[in-house]
């Protein structure tokens, strides 16, 4: 069995939902969605939450996976493959042949936009001289 994080006081750290919304500045909304679809598992207690480290890691690695701009289902394979039987040696090679698939897909989108930028220019200047041309 997996030790706790303990605090000062040897005390397991637990924390609340708007404590974790707060740390992560998410809504609470946020929080019970991810919890929705399996990707953290905070300990109930009736109606109330209690998340440990692990739903705080996990959260942080969602959050970070979204502003990368990965899809919900990969990063559920990413945070999944921490605790196969490989651990963290399958998640890393996973998550690097994933970022590779990122960067491949954001430098198109940067040449896209560089390209729209360009014509865009180009059309603004060709309309600023037709407009010159036009009387007062």
């Amino acid at each position: 069995m997996a030790s706790r994080a303990r605090d000062p006081e040897g005390e397991v750290e637990t924390w609340t939902i708007r404590e974790i919304a707060e740390e992560f500045d998410v809504t609470h909304r946020t929080v019970r969605h991810y919890e929705e679809l399996g990707l953290i598992s905070p300990e109930r207690h009736g109606t109330t939450r209690i998340y440990h480290r692990r739903d705080k890691t996990r959260l942080g690695l969602i959050l970070r996976g979204k502003r990368l701009g990965f899809p919900l289902e990969e990063i559920r394979t990413i945070i999944d493959l921490y605790d196969a039987p490989r651990g963290r040696r399958s998640q890393l090679e996973y998550v690097l042949g994933q970022i590779d698939e990122r960067r491949t897909d954001l430098e198109q989108r940067r040449r896209d936009i560089e390209d729209a930028l360009t014509e865009l220019a180009g059309f603004e200047d060709r309309c600023r001289e037709d407009l010159s041309k036009l009387p007062g």
